[in-house]
């Protein structure tokens, strides 16, 4: 009885500890998040003052009235969005066929591709060769270098292969009875089954999409093809954010200052990215499930 007391006991100690230890991680994990937001809607002048670490002292929304003004942020946002949207999906329909084909076992030559792809994983040709591909192909200062370059991941094939692997071999049997070629197979069968693999691919991808500011930095010179985190770096690394609050109007640029905008900037980037995150989690966590425990 007395060894069950301490054991117990030592197992509440633990357990209050890991807690603990739990929320102080949260909380230097959130916190940053929190002080930009804070300072953000804040009085861009009063904010330089400093001492603003839970709530606006003054609080304002010209900073972002700023943001929305100014016409190269919209046009960034809107560069952002439509090659999300046309990236993530050009990236999951490709690599999901192609993928479906590697776990076909009588494809001639699957174990040489495999080992041929499993090499990519590790090496890279590097920056100037990637450059030079990039050139060759026609895709500098094109949206398409976007899409292109990127439309294929062996990583996510590995992921969807693992899935496609699960999949009863009788319901390709009973389509091929019924007359249905491989493609429709894919499209009608194979893709209906797989939507917690191919939502975890597309979280994957769209949130690289969306992050990727490395892209428009080498590859784009043109304004209206700069996504908007090639964008948010160049107002958070040169002098833009100054040249932004000389564009907005008087009243508003008497209460924002270039770190403010900065800071709002950044809300408005991350934000659609943490409101979409939480309902795909679902997802992405049995996407990986899925395939790992055979029953």
């Amino acid at each position: 009885m007395i060894s069950m007391s301490r054991r117990t006991l030592r197992e509440v100690i633990f357990d209050r500890l890991n807690d603990v230890f739990m929320l102080v991680i949260c909380f230097f994990t959130l916190y940053p998040i929190w002080y930009v937001l804070v300072n953000s809607l804040n009085d861009g002048n009063d904010a330089m003052r400093g001492g603003i670490y839970w709530w606006p002292r003054m609080f304002s929304f010209d900073s972002y009235f700023a943001v929305f003004a100014n016409d190269g942020i919209m046009l960034a946002m809107g560069v952002t969005i439509a090659k999300t949207v046309v990236g993530t999906v050009v990236h999951v329909l490709f690599t999901a066929m192609v993928a479906y084909a590697f776990s076909r076992r009588e494809l001639i030559g699957r174990r040489a591709y495999m080992m041929l792809g499993t090499v990519t994983l590790f090496f890279s040709g590097g920056l100037i060769p990637s450059y030079l591909l990039i050139r060759d192909l026609g895709l500098l200062d094109s949206f398409w270098v976007y899409i292109i370059p990127v439309m294929f991941s062996f990583f996510d094939l590995i992921v969807f292969q693992a899935f496609f692997r699960e999949i009863p071999d009788g319901l390709e049997e009973a389509a091929k009875l019924d007359g249905a070629n491989d493609f429709k197979i894919f499209r009608s069968i194979i893709l209906p089954v797989s939507m917690p693999v191919v939502a975890t691919i597309a979280l994957f991808h769209g949130v690289y999409q969306w992050n990727d500011y490395f892209t428009g930095m080498i590859y784009i010179n043109k304004s209206e093809l700069q996504p908007i985190q090639t964008y948010l770096y160049r107002v958070v690394a040169q002098s833009s954010s100054n040249q932004m609050m000389a564009a907005t109007s008087g009243t508003i640029a008497k209460s924002v200052s270039s770190q403010s905008i900065k800071l709002a900037t950044m809300v408005i980037t991350s934000l659609p990215i943490v409101i979409v995150y939480p309902f795909l989690q679902k997802y992405f966590v049995k996407g990986f499930m899925i395939g790992s425990i055979k029953g």
